[in-house]
């Protein structure tokens, strides 16, 4: 209760309810963030369950997340089409059927996901692939769509909008963790109608995984129920007076292009100065230099450090989705799976639940520069190096069949998209106020950085060897 007090206070600026933001709007703002990715990440969670029954077997992962990339069509539709007709897009109207599609496409997968076509020479999850595709539309949209959404309304918000994306990991994960994955594989040996007690050596092992509490298809009509929640949320979020009267000082054009207000310049107090020396110079040699001319030189190192830091947090974010949305998903099976499907389970949905809490935890680091990223990038660096030895070593990663080595899976899993989900919202909330239609490139920069570390992934996952799969009998 009392950590719960402590997080309110925060939200609410500190000491006491804050009068310059509404919890309805934040509470909308939370449900309508939470349809951005949760098809996705609903997929994510299952694939302890999914890799068990689709042909790609621990290949699935790989697959999937190159389908989920597929999903940037949208954004890049959609950039198209603003730019061609500005005048007849609205972009309220086009959320609206984003997040039904995505409803749909849950509710469709519910039925499809274990149904599979002879495609290429062999059974193939088409079904699923179409499925997850549509859901990844609403995803990868959502960045260029629903994130500058918030942009026109006041900066408080942005932040609830983040976390209630961050939820849509958080969600699906205690379902999940309701669910369960049964528990470990087990060898049970199978004998055939001429031997009674397999001595012969005719007798066959075959690897038996305990049912879950809920099937795949129970947990799919629970996300797409919770997609309609998100829909009705932003109806609201749209429509109601209380939440347009929260809108910013902006000038909104149709593509989610918005100018805001210039905020007044601070004014600057001259400094005493000596008739003797200042810094070294004499103060006549000061005043030989025009005071515009000082200025505008002051502006100008300004403006060249901005736009130096400027592309190097873009650089970042898309480097930290490239492993951490493109790459690593498609190898997680190969580190997790070998240390059993429990290890793995709560790798998936530990990791998705750190998103929400790296955005939480926003709340109370009120220092957000461009070091501070860095220096996280640089943390990062070691865990994605641990996750990739255990990949790499497959099937017989370190510390195999101990229970230290699944904690130090589990962890690392969970730190590392931890670190991921926390820079890439420190680093929108630095870019923020540069307009919306830098929200709209930090989403370009973080699809682009996805895309190339799946596509990378899939390659080194499918045409190299260089992961093997873990047969427990």
């Amino acid at each position: 209760m009392r950590t719960f007090k402590l997080a309110m206070a925060t939200l609410c600026g500190g000491g006491g309810v804050r009068s310059d933001r509404r919890l309805t709007v934040d509470l909308l703002a939370i449900l309508f963030g939470i349809g951005s990715w949760l098809g996705v990440n609903s997929v994510y969670v299952q694939l302890p369950l999914l890799v068990q029954r689709a042909p790609e077997g621990w290949n699935l992962p790989s697959f999937l997340v190159v389908t989920i990339q597929l999903g940037n069509i949208g954004p890049l539709l959609y950039t198209v089409a603003a730019r061609a007709w500005p005048k007849v897009f609205r972009d309220a109207y086009l959320i609206r059927a984003l997040l039904l599609l995505g409803s749909a496409a849950a509710l469709a997968t519910a039925f499809a996901y274990d149904r599979t076509l002879y495609v290429f020479g062999a059974d193939r999850s088409v079904p699923l692939f179409i499925t997850v595709f549509v859901v990844a539309l609403v995803g990868c949209t959502s960045s260029v769509l629903f994130m500058p959404y918030m942009g026109r309304f006041r900066d408080v918000y942005l932040i609830t909008y983040l976390i209630g994306e961050g939820f849509s990991g958080f969600v699906p994960s205690i379902v999940a963790l309701v669910q369960g994955v049964g528990g470990n594989a087990e060898c049970r040996l199978l004998l055939n109608d001429t031997d009674s007690t397999g001595t012969d050596g005719t007798g066959t092992y075959e690897a038996y995984t305990p049912p879950p509490r809920f099937g795949t298809n129970v947990y799919f009509l629970i996300s797409s129920a919770i997609l309609l929640v998100s829909f009705v949320a932003f109806l609201l979020l749209d429509r109601l007076p209380l939440c347009v009267a929260e809108h910013a000082a902006v000038t909104i054009a149709n593509g989610n292009h918005y100018t805001y207000e210039a905020s007044s310049p601070p004014k600057t107090t001259k400094s005493h100065q000596t008739d003797e020396t200042t810094a070294g110079q004499p103060k006549l040699a000061m005043l030989a230099i025009p005071e515009q001319e000082q200025e505008s030189q002051h502006r100008n190192r300004n403006r060249n450090r901005r736009s130096s830091s400027y592309w190097l947090l873009l650089t970042l974010i898309g480097i930290m989705c490239l492993f951490g949305n493109g790459f690593f998903p498609s190898i997680q099976s190969y580190s997790c799976l070998p240390y059993g499907n429990v290890a793995y389970h709560l790798a998936v949905t530990l990791s998705s639940m750190a998103n929400p809490a790296a955005c939480f935890l926003a709340f109370f680091v009120r220092r957000n520069t461009v070091r501070l990223n860095v220096l996280l990038v640089a943390l990062f660096v070691p865990f994605a190096a641990y996750a990739m030895a255990t990949a790499l070593t497959s099937p017989a990663p370190p510390l195999m069949h101990q229970t230290v080595g699944s904690v130090l899976v589990v962890a690392c899993w969970t730190v590392l998209i931890g670190l991921v989900s926390y820079v890439r919202l420190a680093i929108t909330t630095l870019l923020r106020r540069e307009g919306g239609q830098t929200l709209v490139w930090v989403g370009v920069a973080s699809q682009l950085g996805s895309l190339a570390g799946s596509l990378l992934s899939f390659g080194l996952v499918n045409y190299t060897g260089a992961f093997e799969q873990y047969y427990p009998c």
